[in-house]
Parts: structure tokens; sequence; C-alpha cells
């Protein structure tokens, strides 16, 4: 019924406001059971994704079937204590994940330039005083 009421009076939700969820901060030990159980509170759960590399580690990928749902689960569990870890509930944003790689591959691409044309990371005015 709140979830009802909830959809009428916020007709217009920000743009940020997605059905997948990213959560940081999760305990390395907790099972896909335990996020069903806290994350499934709010609502129909279609997917839980559990990080397990070495860097991915106490992340999760919580995806809703309905946006409210997810809306409310942000809304209430950013914050919560899991084995006395404060949960950091964020919605995804694929823009700002990829810029991060982005940023890599950039550095890549100037670093791979840079060895094929025989630059190094010296200053011009320093490069072309060494020239002369």
């Amino acid at each position: 019924m709140a979830a009802v009421s909830l959809r009428k009076s916020n007709a217009r939700l920000p743009p940020e406001v997605n059905r997948v969820l990213y959560v940081r901060n999760l305990p390395f030990n907790i099972s896909s059971e335990e996020m069903y159980d806290i994350f499934g509170k709010y609502g129909a759960i279609r997917q839980i994704r559990l990080g397990n590399a070495k860097d991915t580690r106490g992340t999760a990928f919580v995806v809703y079937e309905d946006i409210y749902d997810a809306k409310n689960a942000v809304d209430h569990l950013s914050g919560f204590n899991v084995a006395n870890r404060y949960l950091i509930v964020l919605y995804y944003q694929p823009t700002k994940m990829s810029k991060k790689s982005d940023v890599k591959k950039k550095e890549e691409e100037i670093t791979r330039l840079q060895e094929k044309y025989g630059l190094g990371s010296k200053t011009p005015s320093s490069s072309s005083s060494a020239d002369a």
C-alpha cells in the first residue's frame, strides 16, 4: 500500500534513479541469501551479483523489478549496519563507471604513443634546450 502512494506522489523521479543499485562496503563473507534477506524487504529482486574478484570484493549489484522498490531500498539501506560495516547504496550510473576505465585506456594510449614517437614525460621547453 505504501508503494502505491509513493508512486502517485512521486510521479517524477530524479534522472539518476535506476532499478540497478551498486552496493559498496559489504562484508567479504556475506552470502547471496543474506543479500536477498536484506534487500528483498523492499521489493521483488531480479538479480544480485556479488563481487568475488580481488578488486570487486565487498561490492554488489542489486537489480530490482520495479524502480520504486529500488528507490525505497536506497532510502532505507544507505548507512545500514551489516556486520559492523555501514553499507553504501548508490544508483548504478554506467557513465560514471565507464569514465574510470576510459581514463585508464587514454593513459595507456598516451604512454604507447610516447614510446612509439620517442617522447618522454619531459616538458617541451626542456626537450628543445636538449636538442640545441
